[in-house]
């Protein structure tokens, strides 16, 4: 790796997926913090639109970026730095929902959907609105928030990563491993399931929903960049 004083001197912010992957392979851990910041949001709403709850997508989202780190070597460019993380985080949410299934019996996964605490308590992204407004905004958002718990699993993903990711029917194919027809029908049908719900003025709130940014996003990238110190160093590609 190199000096710490080299390391300063790099804009990792500014650096393409593939050269901040290849930095990792070298060992650099402040590149694989920038890689982090860079997927956090979107691979945490991922994970909540599967498991549920903000404390077990946390975990779901920590144990693939430890994942990633070790096998960092397997990232070959052919996709965004996000989309492989997306996989990752899939892969290891519906591992977690196997396994509940096999743990947790009917009557309490019957508490747990009648329990109506399943919105996420985020704040507002803006911290200078007038007091009013800013508790109808936060209103209209877990309204929606609640909306899209509520959708079946397959749409929900579907619709996190098209109308809150604003990812591309390309993209959302991809990280799901779906058709583009399939993307494209699942994302009309979460939005009728959805109309059906809410008015339409709530659109200008999508934006908003299940937000991971700021302290949050700090907080869980330092929580894993110090996991990794006791971590190995990332695998290296084959040379044959």
């Amino acid at each position: 790796m190199a000096p710490a004083g080299t390391l300063r001197s790099i804009d990792y912010a500014s650096l393409a997926d593939v050269e901040l992957a290849a930095l990792v392979q070298r060992g650099d851990r402040e590149a694989f913090r920038q890689i982090m910041r860079r997927c956090n949001q979107r691979v945490f709403r991922m994970a909540r639109s599967l498991v549920g709850n903000d404390a077990e997508a946390e975990d779901v989202v920590q144990e693939a970026y430890l994942h990633a780190f070790e096998h960092i070597a397997t990232f070959r460019g052919e996709s965004s730095l996000t989309t492989w993380l997306t996989r990752i985080v899939l892969n290891g949410a519906q591992s977690r929902l196997r396994q509940r299934r096999k743990t947790v019996e009917l009557d309490q996964i019957d508490a747990i959907h009648n329990a109506g605490d399943r919105v996420v308590p985020f704040p507002s992204r803006s911290g200078n609105e007038d007091p009013a407004a800013a508790a109808s905004r936060e209103q209209v958002r877990r309204l929606l928030e609640h909306a899209v718990d509520g959708l079946p699993e397959p749409f929900r993903v579907v619709f996190i990563l098209r109308d809150i990711e604003g990812c591309s029917v390309e993209e959302t194919a991809s990280s799901l491993a779906l058709r583009a027809e399939t993307v494209k029908t699942r994302l009309h049908r979460a939005r009728r399931l959805l109309r059906a719900a809410l008015n339409d003025t709530l659109a200008a709130t999508l934006s908003d929903a299940f937000p991971f940014l700021g302290s949050r996003c700090e907080q869980m990238t330092a929580r894993v960049m110090a996991r990794l110190e006791g971590a190995t160093a990332p695998e290296h590609p084959s040379t044959d």
